[in-house]
């Protein structure tokens, strides 16, 4: 296993942010804020030498990467590899709804009266499983079906001839799929209530073991 740094960024705000809609396979475009928001980590992120670059193939997830490259001054590639393996997770018959409505009915659903006491209860792993009983066609992914495909994700990265042992890689992705990996990863240090800012960085480090350490989240 190669040892290296991924630089996770959230793609700039969209108008599905400010709506409150589930954003999970949908696409939405950036606001003027979200374009300010690529901007401005873009500038933060522009002397970082990084080897490989991913992103999401959602529109907005790309648009910010392109951002991002395009001020960098560090790195010899100019693109992102775009896949749908580092997605955000698939909410199903719940996309586009309102999110407020959409955690109230999977709460209630689950005995619970509100969705901050669901995930306490549960945590984050339980309500992929619980999004996708409730969904009436069983579409939105279950937790196995999510990190199978991230795990995916992260092969596609470790087999990139570009990454080699202390590289630096750049990947863009969703508010949801950092706090997954940050649940997963982070060793109960962070606050997951304090979702991931549009335009935030976090970090994380793989070693040759395979293990991940979080090396800092939602760093504006």
């Amino acid at each position: 296993m190669k040892t290296f740094d991924l630089y996770i960024v959230r793609h700039g705000q969209t108008y599905y942010n400010i709506y409150r809609k589930m954003q999970g396979w949908s696409n939405s475009p950036l606001t003027n804020q979200g374009q300010k928001d690529a901007e401005n980590i873009a500038k933060k992120l522009a002397n970082i030498e990084f080897d490989a670059a991913y992103t999401s193939d959602m529109t907005r997830a790309e648009y910010t990467a392109e951002v991002i490259l395009k001020h960098n001054q560090a790195s010899k590639i100019n693109r992102a590899i775009a896949t749908p393996l580092l997605r955000g997770v698939f909410y199903g018959y719940y996309e586009g709804t309102n999110i407020d409505e959409a955690n109230h009915i999977v709460s209630a659903t689950h005995g619970e009266s509100n969705y901050h006491d669901l995930v306490n209860k549960y945590g984050q792993v339980k309500i992929k499983d619980f999004f996708h009983e409730s969904d009436p066609f069983h579409q939105a992914e279950n937790n196995d079906e999510y990190w199978q495909r991230w795990h995916k994700g992260f092969e596609k990265i470790q087999n990139d001839k570009n990454v080699q042992d202390g590289s630096k890689v750049l990947l863009v992705s969703h508010g949801p799929a950092i706090l997954s990996l940050i649940d997963r990863y982070g060793q109960g240090k962070y606050d997951l209530e304090k979702r991931p800012e549009n335009g935030s960085l976090t970090k994380l480090h793989f070693d040759s073991d395979g293990n991940v350490t979080v090396l800092g989240y939602n760093i504006k």
